[in-house]
């Protein structure tokens, strides 16, 4: 889909990668002027394939992100990007990403056999990410964390963390351990990530009431505010379509 110059596409995955990948996306600037934009928690960790007028083909990997970030995306730029589910982590990447929390790690030029002009064809990135994530998938996957992540996507972020641990027989201080040690956040703080994620739909249809399990109205207000820096009204308003994800928001 284009917009203003800006181009945006968007697919879900093969149903084999359902545990490690959300969406596959591409975004892209084409117009001739830097744009302003704030990028907000979702929950997901990217890595992202891109290059610019100004900068050469790079690859990165973008930690969990616990607030509102505001960057530069610059001019004649493309992205091409792969937001993982946290299961990705451990089985697909093998490492930890406790670190990296609001942080980037640089990654070769060559990871995943990329290069700048695959960018120019979504379907192919799409066809290449996929081929090297299957090649990727080896071993089961802990039924315990299955389940948990499960349960945790499928509820958006809206279960207890008591109701979690009994439901998948593993205690909240066992997972909290591996939460922080993985990926650098508690379970519930990265619960109520999703939450807020869960939020984006209601809000950009001008809907300014909790839907996802808040406390009350003033508790809604109080998250949206700390994860995006504004108040819902102003969030659903998206002036100048700053917010990124709200201009190129995938369907739940």
């Amino acid at each position: 889909m284009l917009k203003n110059d800006f181009e945006y596409q968007f697919i879900k995955p093969d149903v084999l990668l359902s545990d490690y990948v959300d969406y596959f996306w591409l975004v892209a600037n084409h117009s001739e002027n830097d744009k302003q934009i704030i990028v907000l928690p979702d929950g997901r960790v990217d890595i992202l394939f891109s290059y610019s007028a100004s900068e050469p083909f790079h690859v990165v990997l973008l930690g969990l992100e616990s607030q509102a970030t505001q960057t530069t995306f610059a001019s004649q730029t493309v992205i091409f990007g792969v937001s993982l589910k946290l299961l990705a982590i451990e089985y697909l990447l093998h490492t930890s990403i406790s670190s990296l929390l609001d942080d980037v790690q640089v990654l070769p030029t060559s990871f995943w056999e990329f290069k700048q002009e695959d960018l120019s064809n979504f379907e192919l990135c799409c066809q290449k990410a996929t081929h090297k994530i299957s090649q990727l998938i080896k071993g089961n996957i802990d039924n315990r964390k299955r389940k948990l992540f499960g349960l945790i996507y499928s509820s958006k972020g809206s279960m207890n963390i008591t109701t979690l641990s009994e439901e998948v027989a593993w205690s909240s201080r066992q997972i909290n351990r591996y939460f922080n040690q993985t990926f650098g956040i508690s379970l519930k703080s990265y619960c109520n990530i999703l939450r807020f994620r869960a939020s984006f739909t209601h809000l950009k249809e001008g809907k300014l009431f909790p839907e996802q399990n808040f406390t009350d109205q003033a508790h809604f207000i109080k998250e949206v505010k700390r994860f995006s820096g504004v108040v819902p009204k102003e969030l659903s308003k998206n002036k100048n379509d700053r917010f990124i994800q709200f201009l190129a928001l995938p369907p739940e």
